[in-house]
């Protein structure tokens, strides 16, 4: 159809009122924008120029029986420059200055620092670095110089603030005392007792500071001040004594290395209030170093052996099965249970002996037939009795991972067989933690009151209580009074009898009590492979302490049972405690360091003084450190747990001299 004067002038008329449509629909649009949703548009903006970073509160300390710091938070600061805050004269006033005093404390050129400031304004760098990693007193002076003391308007100082945590006693009860590790998905994982207690105690509440957005990922503090003040989390006084945790920790490392095992725990327990004083949990690394590397007192579920032996030999008395004075023929010291044999340490067996010398002597093959021929008709009265001393059962400690109790039951026909009960006996096919062994052992020395362990005997805040943690019963009695007598006299024998199994441990300074245990670990794998172990008390008649000690996997070569690599640990630990606090006085640490520090400021004085002093009195650990702190090398010879000096007391000594002592 040909365009005609009014078809074109409809076709305007149509252009013109689309146009006036879509400029009312802007207008409509703007206005709505302004109106109903321009608030949220400006927060959008705001959020993404200005918002609120959070400022981490300091975790609280975690401090030692006595008020000795095992983890604290220290802040650190980082220092950076906004070198577009200032203005052209204030910034030329000071710049110098500012240089100058950064060079005498940061140990660079006052040109270096003068350039590199003068370049940042150039460029208008708002985010330059200044320093990193300060502590708290360095930060108060930096802030203090010219241009900084004008803070961040007028002045363009930037501080971040990050806290770390610190471990004063470095890695000793690491892993109980905790530290902060990640996952491979970078999450921040906190194991021992920062983790457990520190989402309700430690970590406090965080505060905030409103930043402004200078430049991709960077954010400068509007104000000096904070919007909402971080709060500091609760402090932590733990049952750790420092003392008996050092003792602790260097008897069990010299007995890793020496018979090169493959990891190691040992714990003192307070006997009458289930107080850990001490816990050391050591692994090898790959070149021979040991280190906290797993909490294995508390998570290593694992056959005990021959420690096992009280639980069953308790079971039995219960039961009045048996008489310590019956009367047991060791069959040349092998018993044989379709096909598998029970095997005794010492060839051709122990002969006829009682059930009492079968324990004193640990006879696998004594003690296997007593339980058996006791319980192989109602092998469920022997487990259901082990599970009424509650030796099934998790102790449901706050530190996570504890492992869990591993028995077979009669009842699970899939499972057990004729070999379970006579394996059982002694150890086998069964699994428990160190420190649920410790806690059965414990109860013996508490007269049959077994007591959850503990770590944590207050939270505070400052000087004040906020929560106390009082003992906690697990059972009011494991077994008889008649029975605790019994097993109580024959794990005194066990050192005291020159047929002991740990007669090698005998101490006339402090009397010691308990059991040694050996047994194969991994045997599925390969042969040799051992778990040496010692579980007791002491004093043996009034028990103050009792202690574990469990070592995987020694060089068989140097040894491997119990006696020989777990028992001499358990002695050094106890005599170490003794010394410094007699456990037939009830003395403070700090009443016993003050009386012992005179005999110890007289070594470091005959050293000083080129005289050859008397150690004979001093433990290992005190020697070789008084030794090395007084410019002195030490050599030691031969193998042993205690020193002996070659060189006479009263000798002439050469400043540097190598001062050797012999190892018996």
């Amino acid at each position: 159809m040909p365009l005609t004067k009014k078809n074109i002038t409809n076709r305007l008329y149509l252009l013109s009122l689309f146009l006036v449509l879509i400029s009312f629909f802007i207008v409509f649009k703007l206005v709505d924008l302004q109106i109903s949703q321009g608030d949220y548009y400006i927060n959008i903006s705001e959020n993404r120029e200005f918002k609120n970073i959070e400022i981490p509160a300091n975790r609280g300390n975690i401090y030692s029986d006595d008020g000795e710091l095992l983890a604290s938070s220290v802040p650190k600061y980082t220092i950076r420059f906004d070198a577009v805050a200032p203005t052209d004269r204030v910034f030329e006033q000071n710049i110098n200055l500012l240089s100058t005093e950064l060079s005498k404390h940061f140990d660079k050129s006052e040109q270096y620092f003068l350039e590199k400031l003068k370049r940042a304004r150039m460029n208008k760098n708002r985010f330059v670095l200044i320093a990193r990693n300060l502590g708290y007193q360095e930060f108060q002076k930096i802030k203090s110089f010219p241009l900084f003391e004008l803070g961040g308007y007028k002045g363009g100082l930037i501080a971040e603030q990050l806290t770390e945590r610190d471990y004063p006693i470095g890695g000793i009860a690491q892993r109980t005392v905790g530290y902060e590790r990640y996952d491979d998905f970078g999450n921040s994982m906190r194991p021992g007792l920062d983790g457990a207690f520190g989402p309700k105690y430690l970590k406090g509440k965080s505060g905030s500071r409103f930043s402004q957005k200078i430049g991709q990922g960077q954010w400068k503090p509007v104000s000096d001040y904070n919007e909402v003040e971080p709060m500091d989390g609760y402090d932590l006084i733990t049952t750790l004594n420092i003392e008996i945790q050092d003792a602790v920790h260097h008897a069990l490392l010299r007995q890793l290395e020496f018979f090169e095992a493959d990891h190691g725990t040992a714990v003192v327990m307070e006997t009458s209030s289930g107080e850990i004083k001490a816990i050391s949990n050591l692994g090898r690394t790959k070149n021979g170093k040991y280190y906290e590397k797993l909490n294995y007192a508390v998570g290593e579920s694992h056959e005990p052996g021959s420690t096992f032996k009280l639980m069953a030999l308790i079971r039995a008395l219960e039961d009045k099965k048996i008489d310590t004075s019956q009367i047991v023929d060791t069959k040349n010291g092998i018993l044989d249970f379709y096909g598998r044999k029970v095997r005794d340490a010492k060839k051709g067996g122990y002969g006829k002996i009682s059930v009492a010398k079968a324990f004193e002597v640990s006879s696998n093959t004594a003690l296997v037939q007593v339980i058996n021929e006791s319980y192989k008709d109602n092998p469920e009265k022997f487990v259901d009795g082990l599970f009424k001393m509650n030796l099934n059962q998790k102790l449901g400690l706050p530190i996570i991972g504890e492992g869990t109790p591993k028995f077979t039951h009669p009842e699970d026909k899939m499972n057990w067989d004729g070999l379970d009960l006579p394996w059982m006996a002694f150890g086998y096919g069964i699994s428990l933690t160190p420190l649920q062994i410790l806690t059965f052992y414990n109860a013996i020395a508490n007269n049959g009151l077994m007591i959850k362990p503990r770590f944590i005997k207050e939270v505070r805040q400052y000087n004040q209580t906020i929560e106390k943690f009082e003992r906690e019963v697990i059972s009011e009695s494991i077994c008889s009074d008649e029975t605790i007598s019994i097993v109580k006299n024959m794990m005194k024998n066990v050192v005291e009898k020159k047929h002991g199994t740990a007669h090698n441990i005998y101490s006339e300074d402090i009397s010691l009590a308990g059991k040694t245990g050996t047994c194969q670990t991994e045997y599925w794998k390969e042969s040799g492979l051992y778990i040496s172990s010692f579980v007791g008390y002491f004093p043996a008649d009034k028990p103050k302490y009792s202690c574990a000690v469990v070592i995987h996997k020694p060089n068989k070569n140097k040894g491997y049972y119990g006696n020989i690599v777990a028992a001499p640990v358990f002695k050094e630990i106890a005599q170490k405690i003794n010394s410094v606090t007699p456990l037939n006085e009830h003395y403070s640490f700090s009443e016993i360091e003050m009386k012992t520090s005179e005999s110890m400021n007289n070594l470091v004085l005959n050293l000083n003084n080129e005289i050859m002093p008397d150690f004979s009195k001093h433990e290992m650990m005190d020697i070789i450190s008084i030794v090395e702190n007084s410019d002195y090398k030490i050599e030691l010879i031969g193998v042993g747990e205690k020193m002996k000096q070659i060189k006479k007391p009263g000798s002439k000594l050469k400043k540097g001299e190598k001062i050797k002592f012999k190892l018996i």
